[in-house]
């Protein structure tokens, strides 16, 4: 980093305090082996502690070949970032997968398993609560871990913080030289000097005002370290007074930019945020935002992202506060979400267009501005990619002030269905969980229970997915509950079935039965003719597991008369090779060949080799059990010129879906 000078004395404390004896856990846990040595970095916000983190971590690099993972546990606005998003972060950033709705013991356990072995930088920026920091610590000593925060880390042992003050005077002019050049510094050294006493040799405060002197070429640097000098005691210390200098030189659009960009969530803005907030255009506010990280006021990050450092923060606030009208605040906010909500839209449609087309691609954007459309598939991935932390922020927010029937909603569904369309269900699913978490809570706040159950019914089917069979069947239970409370039959119906596929893989067959017969009932009821011929199918499958034969061959004989009323050519016949398994299970084998056939007929109509393939196979068995092997070979034959010799391909799925 260009800024970043001096800190001699610290990078060497900190080298040497590497090879101190290695630390346990807190207390109260006993620890297998001794864990990752922990190194901690104290100083106020704007001390440079994250730079000199970044620099002592560029250092000792090469002793640790596995790489650097980074995490930061507090937000600009000074919210603590979730422990379980975290540990998640670290995870992925070691390129494997975490299980959707993992409590955080559970995740730090595969962190610690995924760094067994490995010799691993951990970065913790920003930490406030010492247990927070022990979730992510690895139990492994050749891993190191290197905390930032405001203080000293009580109640993990043996850390010892390395505390930063301000720089040295002649560090603090060299910082100041990499801003503005070195003729500026050379012509009047001690300016330069009063300068950076002026700056309490705070980096932050350094960065604002070389950033400002830099921005002002004709500016002296005497006149600015008298300028900041006189300046009331009540504006603040250093870092106030280099803030207002620089604020006060903006104009005035530029100073309300500024203004509202604490509203940005996670403190991640770029050009569609900022645009959004003052009510400008995006080549506008693309070019303040360059404006204002050539004065210090952010930190361009990548791909067009920007941060807003934490220690301007609580200025920033400040302002906003007493500045800004709070409907104008509202109506801001709004802005921004507005256009996150239509910038999502955009994003999932360009994961359609390979099915769609260019046509349907056109008629889906009709009516967006150019600046909210993306150039191709890889362009709004990366932008889904890059923004994923702002934007589930920008959920959490919208769901705690606002109702789930307005932008909130919108903008929750929408992230929903761009994490779907680019990643799949699979991928996105810890992403997922999150979010229907987050709407099921605000839903059981307000008594929203349409929201609640079927925020429980998709935060149900993730557990079932990821093997936690008895969490999905108790919030399949509390989501029949939601759904009865909100006469939504559709929830309920839903719900019924669910709850039996959660007996089915329990192995609870008699209970199994019982949930899918009421579902059935209600689907007849309502005359919901695709939902009887399913659930009667499922149904089947239950008995079959069971062994309750007749009871199975009843099911599927309704299930494929209601696919053959249904005209669904494909279901019929599945449902009646299912029958055949059934027969052939009950030893009633010359029924099984009949049936087995027509559906061979039937899988040919509906154009499915794989299904005729794998009938062609059972057609072969049965012919072998009643002794006739020759047309056996004749069937199988047949099944290998459909598919191929691989008999995976050949196997029926039981099952009614």
């Amino acid at each position: 980093m260009a800024d970043f000078v001096g800190r001699r004395r610290e990078l060497k404390e900190l080298r040497e305090d590497i090879a101190r004896t290695g630390l346990d856990t807190l207390s109260g846990r006993k620890a297998k082996a001794p864990r990752a040595r922990v190194l901690l970095i104290a100083g106020r916000p704007g001390s440079g502690r994250t730079a000199l983190a970044e620099a002592f971590v560029r250092e000792v690099a090469e002793q640790y070949p596995d790489g650097v993972l980074r995490t930061r546990l507090t937000a600009p606005g000074g919210e603590t970032v979730a422990t379980e998003r975290a540990v998640r972060g670290l995870i992925e950033g070691l390129g494997q997968s975490t299980p959707p709705g993992a409590a955080e013991d559970e995740l730090s356990s595969a962190l610690r398993t995924a760094l067994d072995g490995r010799r691993v930088i951990i970065l913790i920026d920003d930490a406030d609560d010492p247990h927070q920091v022990d979730a992510l610590l690895p139990d492994t000593p050749e891993c190191l871990v290197v905390v930032t925060a405001e203080g000293p880390l009580t109640g993990i042992p043996d850390v010892r913080p390395c505390t930063l003050g301000g720089l040295d005077t002649p560090a603090a002019v060299r910082m100041l030289a990499h801003r503005i050049g070195d003729i500026r510094v050379t012509v009047d050294p001690r300016a330069a000097e009063a300068l950076a006493e002026e700056c309490g040799g705070q980096p932050a405060a350094l960065a604002l005002v070389g950033g400002w002197l830099a921005a002002h070429p004709k500016a002296a640097v005497a006149d600015v370290a008298k300028q900041l000098h006189d300046m009331p005691a009540s504006t603040g210390g250093p870092l106030g007074r280099a803030f207002r200098l620089v604020y006060e030189s903006l104009p005035q659009p530029a100073q309300r930019t500024l203004r509202l960009l604490p509203l940005a969530p996670a403190g991640v803005v770029d050009s569609h945020t900022a645009s959004a907030l003052a009510g400008c255009s995006v080549a506008a506010a693309q070019s303040t935002l360059d404006d204002f990280a050539g004065l210090g006021l952010l930190r361009p990050a990548h791909d067009g992202l920007f941060l807003l450092p934490g220690c301007l923060a609580p200025l920033l606030q400040a302002l906003l506060e007493t500045k800004e009208r709070l409907a104008e605040v509202q109506l801001a906010r709004a802005r921004m979400l507005e256009r996150a909500v239509r910038l999502l839209h955009s994003c999932r449609v360009m994961a359609e267009a390979d099915e769609d087309g260019v046509l349907g691609l056109s008629e889906k954007l009709d009516g967006f501005p150019r600046a909210l459309r993306f150039p191709d598939r890889r362009a709004a991935a990366t932008w889904l990619d890059t923004r994923l932390p702002a934007l589930s922020a920008a959920a959490s927010l919208a769901v705690a002030d606002g109702e789930l029937d307005t932008l909130a909603r919108r903008l929750v569904a929408g992230l929903v269905r761009a994490l779907a369309e680019h990643r799949g269900t699979a991928a996105a699913a810890p992403e997922l969980y999150g979010l229907h978490r987050l709407v099921l809570d605000v839903a059981e706040r307000r008594g929203l229970h349409r929201e609640q159950a079927a925020a429980l019914l998709n935060l149900a089917d993730l557990d079932a997915e990821t093997g936690r069979t008895r969490e999905a069947l108790e919030r399949y239970r509390a989501a029949l509950d939601a759904g009865r409370a909100a006469n939504d039959p559709y929830a309920t119906g839903r719900a019924m079935e669910s709850v039996g596929g959660a007996y089915q893989e329990l192995a609870d067959w008699h209970r199994a039965s019982d949930w899918f017969g009421r579902a059935l009932a209600q689907a007849h009821a309502r005359e919901e003719r695709e939902d009887e011929a399913r659930l009667y199918g499922r149904l089947g499958n239950v008995h079959t597991y069971a062994g309750r034969y007749g009871d199975a061959l009843r099911s599927w004989r309704a299930a494929a008369a209601g696919y053959r009323r249904l005209a669904d050519v494909p279901g019929q016949a599945k449902a009646l090779s299912e029958m055949a398994r059934v027969q052939e299970y009950a030893g009633r084998p010359e029924e099984s060949l009949h049936t087995c056939r027509e559906a061979v007929e039937l899988a040919r109509r509906a154009g499915d080799q794989r299904l005729q393939a794998a009938l062609q196979v059972r057609l072969a068995d049965t012919l072998d059990r009643l002794g006739d092997p020759a047309a056996a070979r004749l069937h199988r034959s047949a099944a290998d010129r459909l598919l191929g010799d691989d008999p995976a391909a050949c196997e029926i799925r039981s099952g009614s879906d």
